[in-house]
């Protein structure tokens, strides 16, 4: 069971949001990836065993996805049940 969530907020290239969150949505632990509009053009939720797992796993294999310029990274700290 996942102890760690977080949401991934990416920047990507003109026109490239569509194939980064269909290509992201197939990463191992990746929950949701979703095209949005506004300030970011993909937001994505993950869940990881660990931070560590998050930090060193899960995040530098979105990262690698063609298309994105910037990430940013935010843990849930406390989710409402």
């Amino acid at each position: 069971m996942a102890v760690v969530q977080a949401y991934i907020l990416i920047q990507t290239e003109v026109g490239r949001a569509a194939l980064a969150a269909a290509t992201i949505a197939e990463i191992s632990g990746v929950a949701s990836s979703e095209e949005v509009s506004g300030p970011y053009d993909v937001i994505v939720r993950v869940e990881a065993t660990d931070a560590g797992h998050l930090n060193n796993d899960v995040v530098p294999q979105i990262q690698k996805v063609d298309g994105i310029t910037r990430t940013l990274t935010c843990p849930v700290v406390n989710a409402a049940h």
